[in-house]
C-alpha cells in the first residue's frame, strides 16, 4: 500500500476514534460520566502518557483539576494567569504546544512570563516533557482547559493532534454547559415538590422558584429565607408549607419558652448547634423534642441519638434557621430574655415607618426599656461580640440616607446593617444613655464606657466615642473590650526563634524596662499579658494599672485607672511603689510624668512593663527622648522594645504558587539584599501563598490575624547611642546590627511560611 494511502487510512481511523469519543461525551447524562469517560481513554486517543482536565472557577479566577491521570496528587489548582502553561492557555484562549517543558527559552518564546512548575514532577516522580494545552469555551465563556502530556513516541504533538484536541475541547465545552444548564433545571424540579403548597395556592409560581434557585444568596442563607426576603412569601405560609412537606409540627420562636436542663445543654456547644441548625427544645412525657431546619435528615437523627442515648424516643420538629438561632441564644443565655432575639432585620421591620420623628421626642423614647431602638442597639452589640468584632461604627448621613452600621473584623471594616434614616438621632442617643453621656450635647465629642451586663446578658464592656459630623449629626464608635479574657500562651504569639529567645531573657531580668509599641488595636496589651504570664508565679508580686482591665490573670493585682477623678497611670504607679511590687505593668506611657516614674521604678529594682503608641522600635527611643526623659537614666533602664502590627492570617483554603524571577528579585530588594543573604534562604526555594476564599472565611481568603514583630535590644552600643541622643537612622542601623529584623522583614518571612501574604504585609508595614 502506498505511503499516502497508509497515512490516509490512519487519519480515517483517528477520525473515527475521535467521533466515537465525541458521541460518548454527548450521550452522557451528568458531568461525572463525561469526565470518567475522558479519564479512561483520552490519553490513548492522542498516544499520550497523561491527561488533565481543568474546569474554570471564575469567582476565584482559578483552574481546578477535575480529571488527572495518575494517583500521586489528588487535585491541582492554578491561577488563570500568564505564568503557568494551563493558566496561559486559559488567559489567552489559544492552544499552546510545548516540545520541552524544561526548556526556559522555548517557554519565553511562547509567553514572556511563562514558567513550568517543576514541583509537581518532584512530588509525583513523573517527568513532564511535551505539553499540549487547549482551551474549552462555550460562546464567550471559559469552561476550562484540556492538558495532554508526553507523546509516547517522544516527539512533539503534531498539527493534527492540535486540530483534533480542539474539536474534542469544543464538544466537551458544549456538553459541560448543557449538563450544567440541565442541573439547574432539575434543581428547580426538585424544589417544586418541596414547595407544592405554595405552588398550589398560587402564592408563587415556577418562575419565582427558578429565580430563587439561582439567587446569589440562596447558597449562603437558604432558599426559605430568600423566598421570604426577596419574593414576599409570609412566614406563616412558608411554615405551613414546610410542615406539610416534612410531615411534622413546625414551630416559631417563643421568648417565654421554659428553660432546658443544664445537663442537656452541656453536652453540645452552641457553636456546633448554630453550624448544624438544631437545638434541644423540650422534654415531654419522657420524649426529647428537637427542633431543626430539616426534620427528615436521618444522619442528624443518628447523631442526636448518640448524644442523648438515654432517650428512647426523640421527636424532631421543624423550624426556621433564625428561630433556631434565637432558641440557642435563649437557652444558652446569649439573648436578653428574648428582648433582643430574632434577626436584626426582624427588629428593623418593627421600627415605626411613619414620617421622620422629631429629634427631641425620639431621644426621649430611647430610655424606654421596651423600645425597639433599645432592642436594636442591644442586638447590634450582641452580634458584634458573637462575631469577634473589635469596633462598631454607627454612621448617620445628612438627608434621607440610611444610617450605616459597620463592624471591624480582623482589622477590616464591613457593612453590617443599614437602618432607616429616621433613627439617625435615636441610636446615638440610646448609646449615650447607656454610658451616661449628655444626650443634649451634640456639638462636641464625648467619651464614655458601657458595662453591657447592666443592659443584656453578656459580661462585656465597650469604650464609646461620639464625634460630631456634618449635618448636626453624631458618629459613634464603640470598641468591644472582651472583659475577663485569659492571657494568650507565650508560644502562641508568633514570635520568631530569635525574638522569642531574647524577649524571654529580658522578662526574666530582676529589673529594667520592657516596652511594647504599636498603633491602637495592634495587640500590645495581649502581648504584655502573655509575657507577664511567663513570670506570674506565687513568689512574684505583680501590680498592673490598666484602662480598662481587659485580660485577667489569677495572681495579678489589677487596677482600673479613673483619670476623671485624678487616679491616672502616674498616680497608680506611685501607689504601687508603696505596695511592695516585684513587677509593675502600666497600661500606657501617655505623658512625661508616667514615663519618668516608670524609668525611675525600673532603676530601683523593679521590672516594669508598658506600652506606647509609636510606629517602630527605633522611633520609640526618639519619642521618649523628645518627652525630655533623662537619656542616661533611660539608657540604663531599657531592656528591650518590641514593636508589632497585626496582619490578616491566610485561611486554610490558600493556594501555593511559585513567584517569578522578577518577583523574587523585588522581594529580596524589599527585604534588603545583605540581610536576605544572611537568612540562608535559597531564592529558588521560595514559595508564596495566595488568598482564595471559602465558606469558612466568608470568601475573603483570610481568617484571624497574626503578629509581625521587631525587637530592639538595649545592648551596650545601643545605650551609647541613646545617651548621645543619636538620629533615628543610627539607632535603626545599630538595632539591625544587634540582630533585629524589621516589621516588614518579619512579615516577609511569615509569607514564606504561608501564614500571610505580601499584600497584607505591605498594608501594615512601610519599612
Amino acid at each position: 500500500m502506498p505511503p499516502e494511502m497508509d497515512a490516509l487510512k490512519q487519519q480515517l481511523e483517528y477520525r473515527k476514534r475521535l467521533t466515537d469519543k465525541i458521541n460518548e461525551i454527548h450521550s452522557a447524562d451528568n458531568l461525572g460520566t463525561i469526565l470518567l469517560t475522558i479519564k479512561d481513554s483520552i490519553a490513548a486517543l492522542f498516544d499520550a502518557e497523561r491527561i488533565t482536565i481543568y474546569l474554570a472557577d471564575g469567582k476565584r479566577n482559578m483552574l481546578v483539576s477535575k480529571v488527572m491521570s495518575g494517583s500521586e496528587v489528588k487535585q491541582i489548582a492554578v491561577p488563570i494567569s500568564d505564568s503557568s502553561l494551563s493558566g496561559y492557555c486559559a488567559l489567552t484562549g489559544t492552544a499552546i504546544n510545548i516540545k520541552d517543558a524544561y526548556d526556559p527559552h522555548e517557554l519565553k518564546m511562547t509567553g514572556s512570563n511563562l514558567k513550568f512548575d517543576v514541583s509537581w514532577d518532584k512530588k509525583t516522580g513523573f517527568r513532564t516533557r511535551q505539553v499540549l494545552c487547549v482551551p474549552m469555551h462555550f460562546q464567550k465563556t471559559l469552561i476550562g482547559v484540556v492538558q495532554i502530556i508526553n507523546h509516547e513516541t517522544g516527539t512533539p504533538f503534531s498539527d493534527t493532534d492540535i486540530t483534533y484536541a480542539m474539536e474534542l475541547a469544543t464538544s466537551l465545552s458544549i456538553a459541560i454547559h448543557n449538563i450544567y444548564r440541565l442541573s439547574v433545571t432539575s434543581k428547580v424540579v426538585r424544589q417544586q415538590s418541596r414547595y407544592n403548597y405554595l405552588l398550589d395556592k398560587n402564592i408563587i409560581d415556577d418562575k419565582v422558584l427558578e429565580k430563587a434557585t439561582l439567587h446569589a444568596d440562596t447558597a449562603r442563607i437558604g432558599m426559605d429565607t430568600v423566598l421570604m426576603r426577596e419574593f414576599g412569601v409570609s412566614r406563616e405560609d412558608l411554615a405551613r408549607n414546610l410542615s406539610l412537606y416534612f410531615g411534622t409540627e413546625f414551630v416559631g420562636y417563643e421568648p417565654a419558652a421554659p428553660p432546658l436542663e443544664d445537663e442537656l445543654l452541656r453536652r453540645v456547644k452552641p457553636e456546633r448547634l448554630v453550624k448544624e441548625w438544631w437545638v434541644p427544645f423540650k422534654i415531654e412525657n419522657g420524649i426529647l423534642h428537637i427542633i431543626m431546619d430539616d426534620p427528615t435528615d436521618l444522619a442528624r437523627h443518628d447523631m442526636i441519638k448518640f448524644i442523648y442515648p438515654e432517650y428512647k424516643r426523640i421527636s424532631c420538629i421543624g423550624a426556621f434557621r433564625e428561630d433556631i438561632r434565637s432558641y440557642i441564644d435563649l437557652f444558652y443565655h446569649h439573648g436578653a430574655g428574648g428582648a433582643t432575639s430574632g434577626s436584626i432585620n426582624d427588629l428593623i421591620s418593627k421600627l415605626d415607618d411613619s414620617d421622620e420623628p422629631e429629634v427631641e421626642i425620639e431621644s426621649r423614647k430611647v430610655s424606654e426599656q421596651d423600645s425597639v431602638i433599645v432592642q436594636l442597639v442591644n442586638k447590634i452589640i450582641m452580634d458584634a461580640v458573637q462575631n469577634k468584632v473589635s469596633d462598631i461604627h454607627i454612621e448617620p448621613y445628612p438627608g434621607k440616607e440610611d444610617v450605616i452600621v459597620r463592624m471591624r473584623v480582623d482589622g477590616r471594616c464591613k457593612v453590617y446593617q443599614r437602618i432607616p434614616y429616621k433613627y439617625k438621632a435615636a441610636i446615638p442617643s440610646r448609646i449615650k444613655i447607656m454610658c451616661g453621656l449628655d444626650i443634649s450635647e451634640r456639638r462636641k465629642p464625648q467619651d464614655g464606657k458601657i458595662d453591657f451586663k447592666k443592659f443584656g446578658p453578656l459580661d462585656v464592656e465597650l469604650r464609646v466615642a461620639t464625634v460630631p459630623t456634618a449635618g448636626q449629626l453624631e458618629d459613634v464608635v464603640m470598641r468591644v473590650l472582651a472583659s475577663g479574657e485569659s492571657a494568650l500562651p507565650f508560644d502562641k504569639l508568633g514570635l520568631t526563634r530569635r525574638n522569642s529567645r531574647e524577649l524571654l531573657a529580658c522578662i526574666n531580668q530582676p529589673y529594667g524596662l520592657v516596652l511594647v509599641v504599636g498603633p491602637t488595636g495592634s495587640g500590645k496589651t495581649t502581648t504584655l499579658h502573655s509575657a507577664i504570664s511567663v513570670i506570674n508565679t506565687p513568689e512574684t508580686k505583680i501590680w498592673t494599672a490598666e484602662d480598662p482591665v481587659e485580660i485577667t490573670q489569677r495572681g495579678l493585682r489589677q487596677v482600673q485607672v479613673h483619670p476623671r477623678i485624678g487616679f491616672t497611670f502616674a498616680a497608680a504607679l506611685r501607689s504601687f511603689l508603696r505596695a511592695d511590687p516585684d513587677v509593675i505593668m502600666v497600661g500606657e506611657m501617655r505623658d512625661r510624668e508616667t514615663a519618668e516614674i516608670g524609668v525611675e521604678s525600673s532603676l530601683t529594682g523593679h521590672l516594669v512593663f508598658s506600652t506606647l503608641h509609636t510606629n517602630s522600635a527605633p522611633e520609640t527611643i526618639t519619642r521618649l527622648l523628645d518627652m525630655e526623659l533623662d537619656p542616661f537614666n533611660f539608657s540604663d533602664a531599657i531592656l528591650c522594645i518590641l514593636a508589632q502590627r497585626l496582619a490578616r492570617r491566610l485561611c486554610a483554603c490558600k493556594v501555593e504558587y511559585r513567584p517569578t524571577g522578577k518577583e523574587i528579585e523585588d522581594l529580596i530588594q524589599e527585604y534588603g539584599t545583605d540581610a536576605f543573604r544572611r537568612t540562608g534562604i535559597e531564592p529558588t526555594d521560595i514559595r508564596l501563598y495566595r488568598a482564595v476564599g471559602c465558606p469558612v472565611c466568608g470568601d475573603s481568603g483570610y481568617k484571624g490575624r497574626l503578629g509581625l514583630h521587631e525587637l530592639l535590644l538595649g545592648t551596650d552600643p545601643m545605650k551609647v547611642l541613646i545617651k548621645r541622643k543619636s538620629e533615628i537612622e543610627a539607632i535603626r542601623r545599630q538595632a539591625m546590627a544587634d540582630g533585629m529584623t524589621t516589621l516588614k522583614q518579619d512579615g516577609i518571612l511569615k509569607c514564606f511560611q504561608g501564614l500571610t501574604d505580601l499584600k497584607e504585609v505591605r498594608k501594615v508595614c512601610i519599612k
